[in-house]
């Protein structure tokens, strides 16, 4: 075990590809898992009661246009979507559009969830559309960089304007029928752009999370993740943060000074990390665990912040003996495979690009290849440790993963910044000035920083709630006894300003009927 403090780090250098996120996207499988299971829960006491709301549920496959914009290619992808009946008081009740993000959905995002219990309240008919690309509305041709190039958001705005018109056919719908879409984190944007580029199909749109402001280099995720390490409302202090910063000083320290045997034997690598790939995988894992933490807190997978800073500060009753920085995050990382079930650290590299390289139909539905493809052509959101206020160590940098772009694809990272700049100039950013979107943002979520969490002026069209203490997508999920009092309040919120919605669509509808 490492026990000496060692600060005095060599400048860095210019290392090889690195992907960040592997453990993080580990554990927002885990905290998906853990919403299934709670979903599943709600329903089977929903049933208990008497009520059988899945019954109610068809899942369905439309075919989709390949490409939107060429009409010549008459190429076609299958994507599934859920409808559940169940509320809806036919004809003219509204309907909740549920919109997928970069990852498979299931029938239970019509079954469960705030935006379920607000149908309920209003009759509505509930829609769900999983993403292009994603879980299992898949381009048939396999994930080849070729057939990569019509997965986009403004493809996938398109495929909701054609589902819009889909089910207006299916279900004989009408202007009467107000149309409110939903969504978090990346769906969260999407469900604010289909307002802003559809505004006479969607009435209202609710953006949960929402990164609508593309960055190349997202350095200040983790400065959020520090100020939330720092934030004693949610149990975080001082000392958690400076605890944190000096165990990644050590932990890179060390590597630095050719101790890698002994680093990957305290924290149970599964290789040696020997070369400088290997050893930003590490780090980036190490970090992952804690900016996973924050990201999720209070989700019930892995541990609360409060629970990671009561080991980081020797707090924990579980761990009584005295402890180095080092030798806690050791105990850190221990809790995460023990919790996950994982042997060993995997810091291979080499594993890491396999697996993004992975083009295979049956890797399709694990979605890092095209949310990866995504980040290279679109959004940028590399979450670096280059900006001061990072607790982590600064050997994961932004030119080492914008060089994956190429590896992977073809793209070159030269070619990332103006990519970038056309989404924010397309969208336009945080500064949309869009009517009837409702923007939620938590006070410790990383992803605030590309949201919309307040309005500039009075005359701002934007509605924002923001939530202090609460992480990514919260109010999102099916309420809990043990619900922070601030999530409960925005819920409230969320559905008084739905509902005044609906009212003024009815008043709308009324009025031009009466003219």
């Amino acid at each position: 075990m490492l026990l000496s403090l060692t600060r005095c780090l060599l400048p860095l250098l210019l290392l090889n590809f690195v992907h960040s996120g592997r453990i993080l996207s580990k554990i927002k499988e885990r905290v998906h898992k853990l919403q299934l299971q709670r979903a599943k829960q709600h329903i089977l006491t929903h049933t208990v009661s008497g009520y059988q709301s899945a019954d109610h549920m068809t899942e369905s496959k439309i075919h989709q246009p390949l490409d939107h914009f060429d009409h010549q290619n008459t190429g076609t992808f299958p994507q599934r979507f859920f409808v559940n009946e169940a509320y809806w008081r036919r004809p003219d009740g509204p309907v909740f559009l549920f919109i997928g993000g970069e990852g498979p959905i299931s029938e239970f995002v019509v079954l469960a969830g705030h935006h379920v219990d607000m149908a309920e309240e209003h009759g509505a008919l509930l829609l769900a559309l999983e993403h292009r690309f994603y879980g299992d509305s898949i381009n048939p041709d396999s994930l080849e960089t070729d057939n990569l190039a019509d997965l986009s958001s403004q493809q996938a705005l398109a495929d909701l304007a054609a589902f819009h018109q889909y089910i207006s056919q299916r279900f004989d719908l009408s202007h009467r029928n107000t149309w409110i879409s939903f969504g978090g984190s990346y769906a969260g944007a999407l469900s604010a752009w289909f307002r802003g580029k559809f505004p006479h199909l969607v009435y209202g749109a609710v953006a949960s999370s929402a990164p609508v402001k593309a960055k190349l280099d997202f350095s200040s995720y983790n400065k959020i993740v520090g100020l939330s390490l720092n934030n004693e409302a949610v149990g975080g202090s001082d000392k958690c943060v400076a605890d944190v910063r000096e165990a990644f000083v050590v932990v890179e320290a060390a590597l630095r000074a050719g101790n890698v045997t002994l680093v990957a034997m305290d924290f149970n690598c599964c290789q040696i990390p020997k070369d400088a790939d290997d050893q930003i995988e590490l780090m980036q894992n190490l970090a992952d665990v804690i900016m996973g933490t924050v990201q999720y807190n209070e989700e019930g997978v892995l541990m609360s912040i409060k629970e990671l800073c009561g080991v980081m500060t020797n707090k924990n009753k579980a761990y009584e003996e005295e402890l180095d920085p080092y030798s806690r995050l050791v105990k850190l990382v221990q809790i995460y495979r023990s919790t996950s079930e994982e042997p060993c650290l995997d810091v291979s590299h080499e594993r890491t690009v396999k697996d993004l390289m992975d083009t295979s139909l049956h890797s399709a539905r694990k979605s890092e290849r095209q949310w990866f493809y995504q980040t290279c052509t679109e959004f940028g959101f590399y979450q670096t440790c280059e900006d001061a206020s990072c607790p982590f160590s600064r050997m994961p940098t932004l030119q080492a993963q914008a060089k994956l772009c190429a590896l992977l694809f073809g793209i070159s990272q030269h070619s990332l910044p103006e990519r970038v700049a056309f989404t924010n100039i397309y969208y336009g950013a945080d500064h949309t000035h869009t009517r009837r979107v409702l923007y939620i943002n938590g006070g410790i979520d990383p992803w605030q920083e590309l949201s919309v969490v307040q309005k500039r002026t009075e005359e701002e069209e934007e509605e924002v709630i923001f939530i202090e203490d609460t992480a990514h997508c919260a109010d999102m999920m099916i309420g809990r006894v043990a619900d922070r009092c601030s999530l409960k309040k925005a819920r409230r919120e969320i559905e008084n300003h739905l509902a005044q919605w609906l009212k003024a669509a009815a008043m709308e509808d009324l009025q031009k009927r009466n003219v």
